[in-house]
């Protein structure tokens, strides 16, 4: 089977920069791209981290495209007293040798859209949609070039973790993920109520941790750092391990149980800003929403990947 032509979409952070190490280290992916997006942190520290992930990874081939500062039609509020004010917990962070293209993502990804077959392309989007949403939303016609795009965002009733029911990345940035959601091309969401099952336990740390190289050293400070704060917030097993359930959904989707839904966005302010309602009763639709994912298949995965 040939590589999946994939663009990367995403606001590092320390569940995206874990993506970005199963990613970059899978055969069955060509990441043609890594874009960023303001979210978890500001727009030049997502930037700055894709490029030091992509460096740790080892893969200077593939380049990253600094993104959207803030939202399409709001104001960025930020994640960082989760992910730490690097975006990356407390990994040491230096200066990349990764640099960063001097195109804008919004006006890369259009070109590459472009230039594509129809149905070529595949999207991971990790953070808030801002950038595929210029796009899809400048140039319509370009949906058609999509294969399909795999999205972390979402969340059931009373399962949010920004507010009771809205999960961040719909929340930053609802009005972008209204135009994705809306724009013909077919959507597989996984929310919280899936990624909630992929915790990062002691023993699925400690097995990360005990392989030896510069990837693994680099993930395992990063679960750990989660797991410290989740520890303090929550008094539970392990951090939720968001993000890199995208990218294990794209390379096992024997790892995923998804239902066809119709997923709207609430994009008016209150208590319905950035909520997901889902629709189970439309079998025919384009869009699907994750109701379980394999936590253990999803380490397996990883700890395959990182190996030397």
């Amino acid at each position: 089977m040939n590589p999946i032509p994939l663009i990367i979409d995403c606001d590092p952070g320390v569940d995206d920069a874990v993506a970005l190490l199963l990613a970059l280290a899978s055969p069955e992916l060509d990441v043609q791209a890594i874009t960023t997006v303001a979210g978890n942190v500001g727009g030049d520290l997502t930037a700055r981290n894709a490029c030091w992930m992509a460096q740790i990874a080892g893969r200077h081939d593939v380049p990253v495209y600094p993104g959207a500062t803030r939202p399409m039609r709001r104001e960025l509020v930020d994640a960082a007293y989760v992910h730490g004010p690097s975006g990356l917990g407390d990994l040491p962070v230096g200066v990349p040798t990764v640099r960063l293209q001097d195109a804008h993502a919004i006006d890369w990804i259009e070109q590459a859209l472009r230039a594509a077959e129809p149905g070529e392309l595949t999207f991971a989007l990790l953070g808030p949609m801002t950038n595929l949403a210029h796009v899809l939303q400048a140039h319509p016609d370009l949906t058609g070039k999509i294969d399909r795009i795999v999205a972390m965002g979402g969340a059931g009733p009373g399962k949010g973790n920004i507010t009771g029911n809205a999960e961040y990345n719909i929340w930053a940035d609802p009005d972008a993920a209204e135009v994705v959601l809306d724009s013909g091309a077919p959507v597989l969401l996984i929310g919280l109520d899936a990624t909630h099952e992929v915790r990062s336990t002691a023993a699925r740390t400690a097995r990360i941790a005990a392989i030896p190289g510069e990837r693994a050293r680099a993930c395992t400070t990063l679960l750990e750092f989660a797991n410290r704060l989740d520890a303090d917030q929550h008094r539970r097993d392990g951090a939720p391990l968001h993000d890199p359930c995208v990218i294990a959904a794209l390379l096992r989707p024997d790892l995923v149980t998804a239902v066809p839904a119709g997923i709207t966005v609430g994009t008016v302010d209150g208590a319905d800003l950035g909520v997901t309602h889902l629709d189970l009763t439309l079998s025919d639709s384009l869009t699907g929403w994750v109701t379980h994912l394999d936590a253990d298949g999803l380490f397996d995965l990883l700890a395959d990947r990182l190996a030397p």
